[in-house]
């Protein structure tokens, strides 16, 4: 493979700045430029232009083959942050003809194509680079951990266990077979098939953590949801009057509520209108508000809930600064409630967080059914009495399906679209 280089860290000045060059010229290179250098370790070295000129003292630390990130020779020039001093040392790599610059992801690609990662922990370090809240970090964290990957060679053991049961007695079918071996097969499957459906129904949740849960503020006009919205983001996110019908769009605020990503919407004020611009607001409402992950529901005195209620749901008696109502109440304007409001809110989302598994894209909820439906016709074969080759092909088809998680089969159809979120120098 070609040696590839790139700068590690965010562009822009900094403290310091970390180019990442990797593969077999790598630390030829590098010691034309630094001179001599430990196989693997660290050193401080002058960084040298090919016409002597000192372009940095910088901190080099070398990996030998086998044992860095990408599993190639390695070597990361650890600079001061200044940018001036960054393009030279780019400009000064790039000229050389055994280097060129890498792709966005392609540091990450080549440690899964050597071995260092698999495919799960890949999309683990997408996430936990992404990761804006603690609860998405330690999702992230548990996967690039190699969770999932310990997880799958777990059910890929099991199945391959069953799988040899039933070919043993494929092989020997002319034999008196000692044993009877559908019991110990069907509890393998039995046993594989409960985890799978754990980790299966647990992706939606786990997509949330990723990608957010959605709150709906909703109510009747003018029961102070642009304002609750405002005091939920500490600034003036939405425009906020008497008049009723301001909000005419969904306004969306992202907070980091309890550890979790949290994106709060501000509906139109559902009410009877004329106004063709506002029926499309009201309807967008509507619409958002019953896709929402939770809603909450800002009542006016004498009035109800404008959209149904469902299991979660935050019911508030709105403005209790100027009218009492019964049951919970919050004032935007004066933060009575509010801390309560966001506890209740907080306490529901963790709640369904409690079902989380470690499998956390559609990716994988998708390889994990398709095993299921296979292991659960295995099952059906074995019990009927159909033909051993039958069943062991079933669960063979299986075990091709949970390769897929970890990316032993049909990995370059996905991996532009992972690789396409990385930056370049990961």
């Amino acid at each position: 493979m070609e040696t590839i280089f790139a700068l590690a860290t965010a562009q822009g000045k900094a403290g310091v700045a970390v180019v990442r060059i990797s593969g077999a010229d790598a630390r030829s290179v590098a010691e034309e430029m630094c001179g001599p250098l430990p196989e693997h370790g660290r050193s401080v070295r002058r960084v040298n232009a090919a016409n002597g000129d000192v372009l940095d003292e910088a901190l080099v630390l070398t990996f030998a083959s086998g044992r860095s990130f990408t599993g190639e020779s390695v070597v990361e020039l650890h600079l001061h942050g200044s940018t001036a001093i960054i393009a030279a040392v780019l400009a000064e790599l790039g000229a050389r003809n055994e280097l060129r610059m890498a792709e966005a992801g392609e540091f990450t690609r080549r440690a899964l194509e050597n071995g260092r990662l698999d495919l799960a922990q890949v999309e683990g370090l997408a996430d936990l680079i992404d990761a804006e809240t603690e609860a998405q970090r330690r999702q992230a964290q548990r996967v690039f951990s190699g969770a999932l990957g310990e997880k799958s060679e777990g059910w890929r053991a099991s199945l391959l266990r069953a799988a040899a049961l039933i070919e043993a007695t494929i092989d020997f079918a002319d034999e008196e077979v000692p044993v009877d071996v559908s019991p110990e097969v069907v509890e393998l499957l039995s046993a594989t098939m409960a985890e799978m459906r754990v980790e299966a129904e647990g992706v939606g949740v786990a997509e949330r953590i990723r990608s957010g849960f959605e709150v709906a503020i909703v109510g009747p006009p003018n029961a102070g949801k642009s304002t609750l919205l405002n005091r939920l983001a500490g600034r003036d996110a939405a425009i906020t009057s008497e008049i009723a019908g301001t909000t005419r769009d969904v306004i969306e605020v992202r907070l980091d509520l309890q550890g979790l990503p949290v994106t709060f919407l501000d509906t139109a004020g559902v009410r009877e209108s004329e106004d063709t611009i506002e029926r499309i607001g009201i309807a967008r409402a509507i619409e958002r508000a019953e896709q929402a992950d939770l809603r909450i529901h800002l009542l006016l005195p004498g009035g109800g809930p404008i959209v149904g209620v469902q299991d979660g749901d935050v019911v508030a008696h709105s403005k209790v600064d100027f009218v009492a109502g019964d049951g919970f109440g919050i004032s935007a304007v004066t933060g009575q409630g509010i801390d309560a409001l966001i506890g209740m809110v907080g306490s529901e989302l963790r709640k369904r967080t409690a079902h989380v598994g470690i499998a956390m894209r559609e990716r994988h909820r998708i390889a994990l059914l398709r095993a299921l439906d296979h292991l659960r016709e295995a099952r059906v074969l074995l019990e009927s009495g159909a033909g051993d080759d039958i069943v062991a092909e079933e669960i063979r088809s299986a075990c091709r399906a949970v390769d897929q998680i970890v990316g032993r089969v049909d990995v370059e159809q996905i991996l532009g679209e992972i690789f396409s979120s990385f930056c370049i120098g990961k």
